[in-house]
Parts: structure tokens; C-alpha cells; sequence
């Protein structure tokens, strides 16, 4: 079975731009937010939301990864680079690059929720649809009906990106 070509370069740039003023649009009253990326293209994913975010807005952006084990995400403890206190009272935007069953995305929300944050809300490029876990996506970029035996590949490599379907 071949890989079908869902996004190219051009058409994931369009969807990065499209998600950071959409985060613009529900946050503009904030004066920072915190944009979370899971490793590893959720991170890259993120990163290039917040470049957006930084050029169109005057909010203050930052940028944090957060490391967990995507197979067993109870096998170690999740790491964040912010502390509680300085989660206090911040908008949370948690990203990462596919919604599949949403297994990691609600294991990587996990920090946030022992934090007293003003919201949360998540962010990814393609949502597949087959939620397992009670979570969903604020922002999407590509909404795609899949089977389960279908595999999306994302890659984020500079001149490279692409989104694939197996």
C-alpha cells in the first residue's frame, strides 16, 4: 500500500497561519500565553504557531516542550520546562500533530490540570476522528476521516513538509 499525499508545504504553512490567528482571535485580550508542544513534531508544530503568533500579535508567546512516552505514557513521569508557579493563571495551548485516539493528548494536558491555569485549550494539524479518550481539538488544521487501519505520517522537516496517508 502506497502513501497518498493528504497536505504539501504550501497547504500546511496555510493551516499554521489559519490555527495562530484563530489563537490570536480567542486570546487577545491575554497579555502572555503558553504554547506547549509535545515531542517531537508537536513541538516543531508548535514552534512555528508561536513564530506566527509572535509576528501578527502583541501578546507575549512562549514556547514549551513537553516530553512523555507516547506507548506508555505512565512508564515515566511527563516532563515540562515551566514550573507550577509560573503556570498560574496562564492560557495553555497544548499541540501536537495528529489526534488519533487521544491517548497522548490527554496524557500531555495531565501537568496543566494539577496547575491552576486560567484555560486550556489544544491545537493539531490533522484530527482523525477516532477519540478514544475525552478530549478534543480548539484548533485543527486538517479534519480527516480515517479507518483504523489507516496510518497518517507527518513530516516537519524545513522545505520538506509534507502530510501522508497509509
Amino acid at each position: 500500500m502506497g502513501k497518498t499525499l493528504i497536505l504539501n508545504n504550501k497547504q500546511i504553512e496555510q493551516k499554521i497561519n489559519r490555527i495562530a490567528y484563530e489563537i490570536y482571535e480567542n486570546n487577545h485580550g491575554e497579555k502572555e500565553i503558553i504554547i506547549a508542544g509535545i515531542s517531537d513534531n508537536g513541538y516543531i508544530f508548535a514552534k512555528r504557531i508561536a513564530d506566527v503568533v509572535t509576528k501578527i500579535s502583541p501578546i507575549k508567546t512562549t514556547l514549551i516542550e513537553i516530553k512523555i512516552n507516547k506507548e506508555n505514557p505512565l512508564a515515566k513521569e511527563i516532563q515540562i520546562s515551566l514550573s507550577d508557579k509560573e503556570l498560574k493563571n496562564k492560557v495553555i495551548i497544548l499541540v501536537d500533530d495528529v489526534l488519533n485516539s487521544g491517548k497522548t493528548l490527554i496524557f500531555g494536558a495531565k501537568p496543566f490540570l494539577i496547575s491552576p491555569v486560567k484555560r486550556l485549550t489544544t491545537a493539531v494539524l490533522v484530527d482523525r476522528g477516532h477519540n478514544r479518550f475525552p478530549i478534543k481539538a480548539d484548533f485543527v488544521g486538517l479534519s480527516l476521516s480515517t479507518t483504523l487501519q489507516e496510518h497518517i505520517t507527518v513530516d516537519l522537516k524545513k522545505g520538506k513538509e509534507a502530510v501522508y496517508l497509509s
